[in-house]
């Protein structure tokens, strides 16, 4: 599969794939003979259909000199055939089995399949060693599937399927999560947030360290003075009991200054004018759970929209602080990254996941009452019936009509 992606993708260009094996096999982290096998894999017509992949065009001479071969791929119907893009950096980077995975996962996104892991690992199966030809198991499935998911190709959400099953969402460049502390929010960010460490404190705190001459982290016990008392037992008497105590007054706040980073403060403009009225702390709350959806991959502009549609569809709101971090910021929806209350956020389409949820939490209608039965009523003599009559006529007046008409 590698080896066809890559010589597709060249073979797109106006002068077609004329890389030579050795080229191919560079850009593929393979080696030569695992490329000229997947080309000669590629070239034999299958036994099924008698249809090759790649056709190959000898322009080397006898000799030995001459160009490399001109190869080319067969033309893909879009209306009889089902097919899925892949991203050529996956060829390059990915393993034999990750890349089969990806692509499975990518063709039953586009198909709207709800995969399973047991369908997944039919799909790999071995292909090499005593189990060739057997499916994976779940647990082998579910190794890949993590790998895929720390390299950035995937993102999976578990169980917010159909029915249980996992969801995916297939990307077309590894996303890959960020590896140092956030640029513009938590401690040692930069020069106005948090502490930044200048000197590293070499002492031990053993007692020779400290004998030495070397900082002491340890807090020293402070010498309290403490007066003489003639009487304890007195002394003892005149402390008033704890339930007559004054509560102490709560210390003032004397650490650092408050100070929200820039994208934080964009996020926050439909509700600059209620942030006065809330604590040092619930702000500092508030933008460091803004911080941490940033940095999972929320866009900026989404929060915002999130935040200025909730505000606008709120009664008078009583807790500022509690509404901002427990209605306004937290995300409503699926399983999926991209589902926001419903909607995919960069299409704007409904949610496939949620409207089959939906359904399948719909209550079914009560079955209505029995309908009552019609009455009928005989033309002759009036009598009553609950039985269709045919002839208009009830048994009783049918049976001499019938027995005076002629044979």
């Amino acid at each position: 599969m590698a080896v066809y992606i890559k010589v597709a993708a060249l073979a797109a260009r106006p002068e077609g794939c004329t890389a030579k094996v050795s080229v191919l096999a560079g850009y593929l982290s393979m080696s030569k003979s695992a490329v000229e096998r997947g080309l000669r894999e590629l070239t034999r017509p299958h036994p099924e259909d008698q249809v090759a992949e790649v056709r190959t065009v000898r322009r080397t001479l006898p000799g030995g000199t001459g160009t490399s071969a001109l190869r080319t791929i067969r033309p893909v119907s879009t209306r009889a055939e089902r097919w899925v893009w892949i991203p050529v950096a996956a060829a390059d980077s990915l393993t034999p089995r990750q890349l089969r995975a990806y692509a499975a996962i990518a063709y039953a996104v586009v198909r709207a399949h709800p995969l399973t892991l047991a369908e997944l690992g039919g799909v790999l199966r071995h292909h090499t060693g005593r189990a060739a030809g057997q499916s994976l198991t779940e647990r082998q499935v579910r190794r890949i599937l993590a790998e895929l998911g720390e390299l950035g190709w995937i993102t999976v959400a578990e169980r917010a399927g159909y029915r249980g099953r996992h969801a995916y969402t297939v990307h077309s460049a590894p996303v890959q999560p960020a590896l140092t502390a956030d640029t513009d929010d938590g401690s040692a960010a930069d020069d106005h947030d948090g502490s930044l460490a200048i000197e590293d404190d070499p002492s031990t705190g053993s007692p020779d360290h400290a004998a030495a001459g070397g900082p002491i982290r340890r807090r020293r016990d402070t010498p309290v003075a403490r007066g003489a008392v003639d009487n304890p037992a007195a002394a003892a008497t005149t402390v008033p009991p704890p339930a007559l105590r004054a509560a102490p007054e709560p210390r003032p706040y004397d650490g650092p200054p408050l100070q929200l980073s820039p994208r934080v403060w964009r996020v926050l403009e439909p509700v600059r004018h209620l942030l006065p009225d809330l604590s040092p702390y619930v702000v500092r709350r508030i933008g460091r759970e803004i911080g941490r959806q940033l940095s999972e991959g929320t866009h900026p502009e989404r929060l915002h929209a999130r935040i200025e549609h909730r505000y606008a569809c709120t009664l008078p709101i009583r807790d500022v602080g509690r509404w901002i971090l427990g209605a306004a910021l937290p995300r409503r929806g699926c399983g999926l990254a991209a589902c926001e209350s419903g909607r995919i956020w960069h299409t704007g389409a409904r949610c496939q996941v949620c409207a089959e949820t939906a359904a399948d939490r719909r209550p079914s209608a009560p079955p209505g009452p029995p309908s009552a039965p019609a009455w009928r009523e005989c033309t002759r003599c009036g009598a009553p019936s609950r039985i269709p009559l045919p002839s208009g006529l009830c048994r009783p007046c049918h049976l001499p009509a019938a027995a005076t008409s002629p044979a």
